[in-house]
């Protein structure tokens, strides 16, 4: 009788919490955050504010675009721009401001090599955050991780289409050990050139020599592609109007929305993100290649697609009443204040070993006049918080928020929200990035809502 009353507590149990994964679940959203100092220590209203709204979702997600660790090991020869890293301490204020779930693979994740990698790991699971993106073989670069919460089960899948080679996992083969690293998504670019332009850079590339290799045979052309050639490792196609047409690498696609379908079957949301820097033209404009890639996770099951990397705001997609969200720029830029940089930042701007951080600062910025300090748009963002009703999205809310435009290097970098003038600013610039996609936003005080049917 005892062992009969267990049982049906239990499944009532199993039903209550069944129920509750069918009610209203939110999330909060944020795009990069480079973290170099302590979040812990500010009391602004508007800051505040801005962390109780993502200590108050069922989830909350960044993109953890920084390494932690202590220096034990050396940089590699190639980075994804400035060497990142930050205190480990600093893994725990990311779960104080509220945040569950971050992503790993981006342009930053082989900066240190594979054990600066292994090491932020560590210090990201100590610190009680889920993680993906990163693993010791490609097989566990690509899993989906989950996050166990009262109301739902997530899953978060994270990719890098922008990353220097190094930093791609691999797989084993002959007994060979994997290449611990990030989880890629590779791509293909043709350039597109008018008639005369692409047979004066053929002519070119023939009287260089560069269509024969070393022992006398052809290279850079195909039979499958006679209107076309590859010159220093790109392919020009001929065509009506100059362009470039960029394409996912099918494998990587197939092998990902694998992923994504075994995903759906064993968590209620799944959250497909990706780091990629890529674009058509201007820096808030994504190659051709994400949109296609972010609505194919959607049709493998995505409930989510959520892009950063350009450190700018890229507009939103509703496709198939799922958010396709292709960039939300920067929650977190501190990428002035890093403690220590290698030879490697330093030896481009020709400065000498008597030369620190600061001063690597103003060559490469112009004393705050050129790069990412004079770009207002890298220093304006928003939170995406989503809320679902079951398996339907029932509401997309944006809340602008600022990194500080503006002021000293010392100072900018960490969010509040937004209001006024410059909320309604930035959120109009959302609206009208999103124009093309067909999505219309409607802005409510300080606050967009997107339309999601």
């Amino acid at each position: 009788m005892r062992i009969l009353l267990i049982s049906l507590l239990m499944i009532n149990i199993a039903q209550a919490q069944h129920k509750q994964a069918d009610g209203d679940f939110t999330m909060a959203l944020t795009g990069d955050s480079i973290i170099t100092r302590p979040l812990s220590p500010y009391k602004e209203p508007e800051f505040l504010k801005m962390i109780e709204m993502i200590r108050g979702a069922d989830m909350a997600f960044t993109n953890l675009e920084m390494l932690f660790h202590d220096y034990e090991m050396y940089p590699m020869a190639e980075s994804g721009g400035t060497y990142m890293r930050g205190d480990p301490k600093l893994a725990k204020e990311l779960v104080w401001a509220g945040f569950d779930m971050v992503s790993r693979a981006n342009n930053h994740t082989g900066d240190y090599g594979v054990k600066g990698m292994e090491l932020t790991t560590q210090y990201v699971w100590e610190a009680g955050l889920v993680q993906a993106g990163v693993g010791m073989s490609l097989a566990e670069a690509r899993e989906a991780k989950f996050l166990e919460t009262d109301k739902a089960r997530v899953a978060l899948i994270s990719i890098s289409s922008t990353f220097a080679r190094h930093m791609a996992a691999g797989r084993s083969r002959d007994n060979i050990p994997p290449r611990p690293g990030l989880n890629p998504l590779r791509y293909s670019k043709t350039y597109i050139l008018p008639e005369d332009q692409f047979e004066n850079l053929r002519a070119t590339g023939e009287s260089l020599g560069l269509f024969m290799d070393q022992d006398g045979s052809p290279r850079g052309t195909s039979e499958s592609r006679p209107n076309a050639f590859n010159l220093f490792g790109q392919w020009y196609e001929k065509g009506d109007i100059a362009g470039e047409r960029t394409e996912a690498n099918a494998g990587d696609v197939e092998e990902i929305n694998a992923v994504v379908r075994n995903a759906k079957k064993l968590a209620d949301y799944v959250i497909v993100t990706i780091h990629a820097h890529e674009e058509k033209g201007r820096r808030e404009i994504p190659a051709d290649f994400i949109g296609d890639f972010a609505r194919s996770a959607i049709d493998a099951g995505a409930d989510l697609f959520v892009g950063h990397g350009p450190h700018a705001l890229r507009g939103i997609e509703m496709y198939k009443d799922r958010p396709i969200i292709y960039s939300l720029g920067d929650f977190m830029f501190q990428n002035e204040t890093l403690l220590r940089l290698p030879a490697e930042n330093y030896a481009p701007y020709g400065l000498d070993d008597n030369a620190h951080v600061a001063d690597f600062n103003d060559k490469r910025y112009k004393g705050g006049t050129s790069g990412f300090p004079a770009l207002r748009e890298i220093w304006e963002s928003v939170i995406a918080m989503p809320t679902f009703d079951g398996q339907n999205i029932k509401e997309l809310a944006l809340y602008p928020i600022t990194l500080g435009y503006g002021l000293p290097e010392q100072v900018r970098g960490r969010p509040l929200l937004a209001k006024g003038e410059l909320a309604q600013k930035i959120l109009n610039d959302l609206v009208e990035r999103s124009k093309p996609y067909g999505t219309e936003i409607t802005i409510r005080g300080d606050i967009g809502y997107v339309k999601v049917r």
